[in-house]
């Protein structure tokens, strides 16, 4: 990201219980796009030049450490657990306890980021912007905000008379005045780590809700003398956290335009993009079309040259190139080269359609045999 000496690591909040998606599943393994929600702001920090992430983990945590740590990532995680949820401010702490000892020894210059889990259409060029943004000031910390036409549900950032940070008060603790401000908070933080601990340690859970919010951690630095900048995210939309089904619905749709945008520019024809869904861990070579209906999920490959669809269903599976696969349903199977599957063919697990073979209609292994 940038060539500053100065340590960069990331605690990253995600030991929330997330009652309002109303699930047996931790909040932040709910499934966008094929991954684990946290993985996306673990990806977006693992390009973003951090060293080390502490992840808080709280409510199912061992389940929620298990499944991350089974994702490919090239970052190194520590998992750190809240036993009592207190508030952010408390998560933030645990987190920062969690990170190497080695870290300790350039906690003077070492920089940090705290965000939360939630917030899987987060881009590595935004995180990029608040680091750059935080050391070029030379902030005690600097808050990712953004200006939105609805605030409702967010914390307002209040400035003094020179637009300088001064605090950020939550939404259901502001007054009128501070209730019309439309720069938000997005929980997204960079601290000088030194300074980070024991401006934490001081906060007193004087609110509405009884906790240790993050968010107070502004004014006691502030209070302090320490300088506090704000840079103000370019997308709004990208800081959305998820908080229940209709917004991971939300989130999904985006991550599903990104991912048809990303394979148009890479070579690969869609007809319409409004309906067809790939998986972030799908791979597809060029020259593919890819026609109305097409679902592409978990591993599946799909090799150049090749027409999907139309409305064709492929989950972990394997297609050689040039092959023609068409109102079809196939599950951890493979499919040759230059192989035409189709129409209203069904592939078990297991299933193999060899190179230049043609199945027919209504093709099953069942017919096969």
């Amino acid at each position: 990201m940038n060539d500053h000496l100065s340590p960069l690591s990331a605690v990253v909040l995600a030991a929330g219980e997330g009652s309002r998606m109303r699930s047996e599943r931790p909040k932040p393994l709910h499934r966008l796009c094929g991954r684990p929600m946290l993985t996306y702001v673990l990806d977006a920090l693992g390009t973003s030049g951090v060293g080390c992430v502490a992840v808080v983990v709280g409510h199912k945590g061992d389940w929620v450490t298990k499944k991350i740590q089974e994702q490919p990532h090239d970052l190194r995680l520590e998992f750190v657990e809240q036993r009592v949820q207190r508030g952010t401010a408390d998560a933030a702490l645990v987190g920062l306890i969690g990170l190497p000892d080695e870290l300790a020894d350039h906690s003077d210059d070492a920089d940090v980021l705290v965000l939360p889990g939630d917030t899987p259409l987060l881009r590595t060029t935004t995180i990029e912007a608040l680091v750059d943004q935080h050391r070029r000031s030379g902030a005690a910390a600097t808050v990712l905000t953004a200006r939105v036409n609805d605030p409702s549900g967010y914390g307002r950032v209040v400035r003094d008379s020179a637009g300088r940070v001064a605090r950020i008060v939550e939404h259901r603790d502001a007054d009128d005045t501070e209730l019309a401000i439309d720069e938000i908070n997005t929980s997204i933080y960079c601290f000088r780590q030194s300074l980070l601990a024991p401006a934490l340690r001081r906060i007193q859970p004087d609110n509405s809700q009884g906790e240790y919010y993050l968010t107070d951690v502004v004014g006691v630095l502030v209070a302090a003398g320490h300088p506090v900048e704000a840079t103000v995210a370019d997308d709004p939309g990208e800081i959305r956290g998820v908080n229940d089904r209709s917004q991971l619905s939300a989130a999904e749709a985006e991550l599903r335009r990104r991912t048809n945008a990303e394979l148009l520019s890479q070579g690969v024809t869609i007809v319409d993009p409004a309906s067809v869904y790939v998986d972030t861990t799908v791979r597809v070579g060029r020259d593919v079309t890819l026609f109305p209906g097409v679902i592409l999920q978990g591993g599946s490959v799909v090799g150049d040259g090749c027409e999907i669809g139309p409305w064709t269903r492929l989950v972990d599976t394997v297609v050689g190139r040039d092959s023609v696969v068409g109102q079809t349903t196939a599950r951890s199977a493979r499919i040759g080269d230059r192989a035409s599957v189709g129409p209203f063919a069904s592939l078990e697990p297991g299933d193999e359609i060899g190179d230049d073979a043609t199945t027919g209609a209504f093709y099953t292994s069942e017919t096969d045999g």
